[in-house]
């Protein structure tokens, strides 16, 4: 329990960053997300042999997935954004949700420059991640369930399939809800997929 407070720890540490997931004329919505050169260096120290992979499941709209390897753990996360670059930014806010790191409050409507970018300049005073665990009690990880673990490979078994038939784009929206909390919701979302590539 002591690590995964460790790994919590460095990932709200990280979370410097920002990144816009949609863009309406003057306005950008944007939520926090971990800057890589901290993260980098936060999970360096706890596992020097921790991975980072990255896969972009479609140009426009951008989606990417991200897949965090620490101690052994892999951790996915999966997002669409404005750019190919806030996509993943904002798959790593997710995938840090996966370990119990959530962002503060929900996605924030900021001005939007199209050269500047977003302006979150307000933003990093006014609104400061959670703290500590004893600050706020994150729930505990639950147990890994060795069938979700195959209903999930088998899920991404058949997406690398869609990926190959030129469907990615549209399994990563099916996926955009995840793969399921149960072994049916993940049975439903797999069918979903098979008809996709049978259609």
């Amino acid at each position: 329990m002591a690590e995964l407070d460790r790994v919590r720890e460095a990932l709200r540490a990280s979370m410097t960053a920002w990144a816009t997931l949609d863009v309406r004329g003057d306005q950008a919505r944007v939520i926090p997300a971990p800057d890589m050169d901290v993260l980098s260096a936060h999970l360096e120290r706890l596992d020097p042999q921790w991975g980072l992979t990255w896969a972009c499941d479609s140009v426009q709209p951008p989606v990417v997935r991200v897949r965090v390897t620490l101690h052994g753990t892999v951790r996915e996360g999966l997002a669409t954004a404005h750019t190919l670059n806030d996509a993943k930014l904002a798959a790593l806010a997710d995938a840090a949700r996966t370990w119990g790191v959530s962002t503060a409050g929900e996605p924030t409507w900021v001005e939007y420059d199209p050269e500047d970018g977003a302006n979150t300049t307000d933003l990093d005073a006014d609104a400061p991640l959670p703290a500590s665990p004893a600050a706020r009690p994150l729930p505990p990880e639950p147990p890994r369930d060795p069938q979700m673990d195959k209903a999930r490979r088998h899920i991404e078994d058949l997406l690398e399939q869609l990926k190959v038939a030129g469907r990615g784009g549209e399994a990563a929206r099916i996926l955009m809800r995840g793969y399921g909390e149960t072994l049916e919701e993940s049975r439903a979302i797999y069918k979903e997929l098979q008809a996709l590539l049978k259609a």
